[in-house]
């Protein structure tokens, strides 16, 4: 199978500050990032599939774009098939608000834990990297709209195919140790947590999202400072970004700034009337069913792809190929991938490649031989350690979050 594209060495602390030191304080977010200009058309098979290849968004390589302010800039697929570990230029962008800073000054900066807590306090960068003990997770970031353009009724809401969607190896500090440093006082119930970016007009609610305060403390939500043994990009959340595996991004707030320990459940827009979801298995409605309960969104589900087969892709009888694809479990580990042939009136287990922990990606393999000429149907599903395993058929609500059903590819064997 391709190798991991990632050394597992930690960024160490002395790396971390020297590279913050450097980061170059004015124009990482410049104009030009507004007017990108296309060099490549993609078309996406559903309405108004086509996107533009852009390639002048700072420290990004090429990218679909979505939509430039805020920027919404989708990972080409093809960057999924050279390894478990998404590159940093290429890994997918999703902000709510318009007005993200284009500059933030490492030595001014300062992350602030308030609320419902024995003494508020303020942290330097310098201090999180020094005083507190490093802690790294892979983990998917998967944004919730994931695959919204293959929604049918289409429904608003970005648009995205299969890329957004990035899975990294994160480091920076256990949430936990943040909070126990500030002191969390009996009865807290919530934690809450907001950027540095600001809407355009003064009635937008800013961005903010909470978890349970046992969620928050479970030794697994951190703040990140790095991704991949290198600086967060500006557009992924520099300088420090929350990261909740196995949860979808929409609670990863970027360019995290306060925390707010609360006594109370959180109130605010993005939490009681954003990002809610029917309470049925997989979000599935009907569309125009009334009188369903909605809930926050949250724990992700299991999903695989083909990386390296495309739909109409030509394959040689007799011969055999290699198809691949990634994986992962959602909110626990990856099971096993079943790989059909035939539609799905059959089903063997992938290979599966390295293990870089529970919320990871994993690349799976299965070597394919066509006896005859003809269409094939090729199909892939994955199970999660809860038996959980990606349905049949499409899951459908009004938001167009959570789609996970099995992938396809169809392919003439000649």
């Amino acid at each position: 199978m391709p190798r991991s594209n990632l050394s597992r060495s930690p960024l160490s602390r002395r790396r971390f500050l020297a590279g913050v030191s450097g980061v170059g304080l004015t124009g990482l977010l410049g104009a030009s990032a507004w007017n990108a200009m296309a060099a490549t058309l993609v078309e996406f098979p559903f309405v108004n599939g086509r996107r533009d290849l852009v390639t002048n968004f700072p420290q990004k390589g090429a990218m679909l774009l979505q939509r430039t302010r805020p920027p919404l800039l989708e990972t080409p697929f093809e960057v999924f098939d050279h390894g478990v570990f998404t590159p940093n230029d290429r890994f997918y962008v999703r902000w709510h608000l318009a007005n993200i800073p284009t500059e933030v000054d490492p030595a001014t900066f300062r992350l602030n834990i308030r609320g419902h807590v024995g003494q508020p306090i303020q942290l330097t960068l310098n201090e999180l990297v020094r005083d507190f003990k490093p802690f790294e997770i892979a983990a998917v970031n998967q944004c919730s709209g994931n695959s919204r353009g293959f929604f049918s009724p289409r429904v608003p809401g970005g648009e995205w195919a299969n890329g957004a969607m990035g899975n990294a190896l994160w480091t920076g500090v256990r949430l936990k140790d943040v909070l126990d440093r500030a002191g969390v006082k009996a009865g807290a119930l919530q934690v809450r947590f907001n950027g540095l970016d600001t809407g355009v007009v003064p009635q937008t609610p800013d961005f903010m999202k909470s978890l349970d305060i046992d969620h928050a403390r479970d030794g697994e939500v951190m703040i990140a400072y790095a991704m991949n043994g290198a600086l967060l990009p500006l557009l992924n959340g520099f300088p420090l970004r929350l990261v909740v595996p196995g949860w979808y991004a929409t609670y990863w707030v970027k360019m995290l700034n306060d925390i707010e320990v609360l006594d109370k459940p959180d109130d605010n827009f993005w939490t009681t009337k954003a990002y809610l979801i029917p309470e049925t298995p997989f979000a599935n409605i009907v569309p125009g069913q009334k009188d369903v309960k909605m809930v926050p969104i949250n724990r992700m589900l299991p999903r695989s792809f083909f990386t390296n087969v495309q739909d109409g892709a030509v394959l040689k009888v007799g011969q055999t190929t290699i198809v691949r694809g990634i994986a992962f479990g959602g909110d626990t580990g990856l099971a096993k991938v079943l790989f059909s042939a035939d539609s799905g009136d059959s089903w063997q287990e992938a290979r599966l490649g390295s293990d870089h922990g529970k919320y990871s990606f994993r690349q799976w393999e299965v070597s394919l031989r066509l006896a005859s000429p003809g269409s094939r149907k090729l199909m892939i599903k994955a199970v999660n350690s809860a038996g959980s395993a990606q349905p049949d058929h499409a899951n459908w609500n009004g938001a167009g979050f959570m789609r996970n059903m099995i992938e396809s590819v169809s392919v003439q064997a000649a």
